[in-house]
């Protein structure tokens, strides 16, 4: 699909937001289209929660009302981004099918009432969602005001019913084949659990303690599978009737459902949702964090903010604002790292419902706000930024990401709770954040050669065939930090023999571990070179490898703690402990500087973020923001898009986009 059409169908970056006009009435309607010339929207989410008013009975339609909404938005220049509508089935549809409806673990089978309440491998469920869609593209296909197909919302929802253990056995058949290596792959011999026939395995509810972890692992792999399939039968029945590109809005939370890195073959254009989970400069951090994870999903190409909150930071069981300028700063903050454009859930935020109180671009306050008026701020500040579509970003380091090796680290029975892939992978962004570098997210399957750092946070599961990648890219002259408890076992669960991690890794490494020994709760160590560290110890002994700091506590005094090891052109690292904040962010410093990177705009202080955006004819822009009180001198004065003039400095907490060349 050709994604310039989207950006001449908007006349620049989009800026906008999801709109419900269905809760509304005519006067309200009439205000929407004043306030979003107001705003300088440009592209509206229609449709999301509308199942129950497209469809009032099954295979019945009603669109009357959207036409009306399609035209008037196309009429006051909005383009539409045209959603289907299955991620909220209408009671009549449960009702009908109550064999549709999700089941839990614990066999608790939910009821309608909310959203997401449906079971992907219904088929009944699969057979509606089809017909909507078609019926959808049907109608509006070549709708002048359509520029965008937004097939669901935020793909999530499990289940553990027995369509889905009927499907999830069809799926290991063809995964594994037979029994035997089904068995094999799992150890079933332990525990007594060997399979003697395919109607015996099922999904991982609950049971008396440990699931086998090949059986939890299997499961996240074949969810995310079938959601993909959900989605690719929605998009190939849209494609029937409609040439506009075709997406689905994807979280980045803590958790993970869905190979991200599958979902972003198959769509036409990468879009995400971003909700900060703290306030201040975290958020800053957070923001980038999910934009750089959106940018890599998308293959280094173009992407999109589909949803964001103007006031929603999630923090310790709370909905906090978030401060003045922050609505500025965080679409920014996307824009910088690739999005082409900032877009919030919702345009008006709701009188009645479930989320009445999440925030939204027209608040309950109305267009005499402070929300409003950073909102109308933002989307002249989007406007000015037109010439940046279809730029894109580039990064020296990466990080590595893997779904496989973060749904291994969910499975039962690990050495410590403090094992945290999605905690590991967040620190090490963070650090590599805070040195002012722009970060892709890589997996380890994937070319390397391009990236003078590549950092390993977490790669409990490693396959063969990575491990090999991570021989060949160090040996071409790449630099690596593996951190601890990383190749311990294979694509199976099954366990490395012969010593940590696996062999190939082993020798780029040149250092063996023997004994991972986990520490105590809150116990803290110091290491030979003065830094402190927590959580986790190993005893390690070097193969070729250079021991750079040791432990100096009980068992494993004197032994390694952080080596190097030269390996053909490049060089190997490896931590065998978890860091204090001081002495991680010394040991990416030092990393940053012996491979070579460099900031994108060095000059600048820590706390203040720059990112570049590069477009193919040779043009680039320095995005900035920031994160201090004070104002900052920039390295040479340059043209500001937002102003329209000539910067010399950054204003307090203050935002720029200059155009380099």
């Amino acid at each position: 699909m050709d994604l310039q059409r989207l950006t001449d169908r908007l006349g620049g970056l989009a800026f906008g937001g999801d709109y419900n006009p269905e809760q509304w009435d005519a006067r309200v309607w009439k205000e929407d289209d004043e306030l979003m010339r107001r705003a300088r929207v440009n592209l509206a989410t229609v449709g999301v929660f509308s199942w129950a008013l497209l469809e009032p009975e099954e295979g019945r339609y009603d669109f009357d009302w959207l036409d009306a909404h399609l035209d008037r938005l196309h009429a006051n220049g909005v383009a539409v981004d045209l959603a289907t509508p299955t991620a909220s089935p209408p009671p009549w549809f449960t009702l009908a099918h109550p064999d549709a409806l999700p089941v839990h673990p614990d066999g608790t089978r939910l009821t309608h009432g909310s959203r997401d309440a449906y079971c992907l491998t219904a088929p009944a469920y699969r057979r509606a969602a089809r017909r909507i869609a078609a019926a959808l593209a049907e109608r509006y296909g070549d709708h002048p005001a359509l520029a965008l197909w937004h097939v669901h919302n935020e793909y999530a929802t499990l289940c553990h019913c027995d369509h889905a253990a009927a499907a999830f056995r069809v799926w290991l058949r063809a995964r594994h084949g037979s029994l035997d290596a089904l068995n094999d792959a799992w150890g079933t011999t332990f525990w007594s659990q060997r399979y003697t026939s395919w109607e015996q395995v099922l999904p991982p509810r609950a049971t008396q303690w440990h699931h086998n972890p090949g059986q939890r692992l299997d499961y996240s792999r074949f969810w995310s599978d079938e959601t993909l399939a959900a989605y690719r039968e929605q998009r190939d029945a849209i494609r029937a009737h409609s040439d506009r590109p075709v997406t689905t809005n994807l979280m980045l939370p803590g958790y993970q459902n869905l190979d991200l890195w599958a979902f972003g073959r198959e769509v036409d254009l990468v879009s995400v949702n971003h909700y900060p989970g703290a306030p201040g400069v975290d958020a800053a951090a957070h923001a980038a964090f999910d934009a750089d994870r959106a940018r890599s999903i998308a293959g280094g190409a173009p992407w999109l903010l589909m949803e964001s909150g103007t006031n929603t930071v999630y923090a310790e069981g709370r909905v906090l604002p978030k401060e003045p300028g922050d609505i500025l700063r965080h679409s920014l903050a996307h824009i910088a790292r690739g999005s082409e454009g900032a877009l919030f859930f919702q345009w008006r935020q709701s009188r009645a419902g479930a989320e009445q109180w999440h925030s939204a671009m027209v608040p309950h306050a109305g267009p005499d706000s402070r929300i409003f008026r950073e909102v109308t701020a933002t989307g002249e500040a989007v406007a000015r930024l037109g010439e940046l579509a279809g730029s894109t970003v580039r990064a020296e380091v990466a990080v590595l990401h893997d779904s496989d090796a973060w749904w291994a680290m969910t499975v039962d029975g690990l050495p410590s709770p403090e094992l945290d892939y999605y905690a590991a992978l967040r620190r090490a962004h963070r650090a590599l954040w805070d040195a002012g570098r722009t970060v892709d997210f890589a997996h380890p399957g994937q070319d390397l050669s391009r990236y003078r750092l590549v950092i390993a946070p977490t790669l409990f599961l490693l396959s063969d065939v990575s491990a090999h990648n991570l021989r060949s890219y160090v040996a071409g002259g790449g630099t690596l930090l593996v951190q601890h408890f990383s190749g311990v076992v294979d694509e199976n669960l099954r366990s490395r023999l012969g010593g940590y991690p696996a062999a190939p890794l082993r020798e780029t490494l040149g250092i063996r571990s023997e004994e991972y020994r986990p520490l105590r709760r809150h116990e803290v160590i110091t290491l030979s070179d003065g830094s402190t560290a927590s959580s986790w110890s190993e005893s390690l002994r070097t193969e070729g490898a250079e021991a750079l700091a040791a432990y100096t506590h009980g068992p494993l005094d004197g032994s390694p703690a952080l080596t190097r090891h030269a390996f053909g052109s490049g060089h190997g690292w490896y931590l065998s402990t978890r860091l204090d904040d001081a002495g991680y962010a010394a040991l990416v410093e030092r990393l940053l500087t012996e491979a070579g990177t460099a900031p994108d705009l060095p000059g600048l202080p820590p706390g203040v973020e720059a990112v570049t955006r590069h477009a193919p004819d040779g043009r680039a822009w320095h995005l900035l923001l920031n994160h201090r009180p004070e104002a900052v001198p920039l390295p040479q004065p340059c043209h500001d898009l937002l102003t329209g003039t000539t910067l010399g400095e950054l204003p307090p907490d203050g935002c720029a986009v200059l155009r380099a060349r």
